[in-house]
C-alpha cells in the first residue's frame, strides 16, 4: 500500500521550503546562496534537490522522493 508523503522542509535545520521561496522572492538567490544563508543543503544534502526544484517550479511541498541529479 502506497503511503502519502509530504516533504516541505530541510530536516537538518528545520527550515521550510516556503521560507526559502519567500526569501528568494525578496531577493533572488542561487541554491548556494540560500545554503550559505539558511544552512539548508550544507549538512546531509538531502534537501538540495528539493531547493533546486523549488527554484525551478515554485513548489514548496513535494509528494515524491527527489534524488540528486547526475
Amino acid at each position: 500500500m502506497a503511503q502519502n508523503i509530504e516533504i516541505d522542509r530541510c530536516i537538518c535545520f528545520g527550515v521550510r521550503f516556503v521560507e526559502l521561496k519567500l526569501a528568494h522572492a525578496e531577493r533572488p538567490r542561487s541554491v548556494d546562496e540560500l545554503t550559505a544563508e539558511f544552512g539548508c543543503g550544507s549538512c546531509c544534502g538531502l534537501c538540495r534537490p528539493y531547493i533546486e526544484r523549488m527554484l525551478e517550479t515554485g513548489e514548496t511541498v513535494f509528494h515524491q522522493v527527489i534524488t540528486q541529479r547526475a
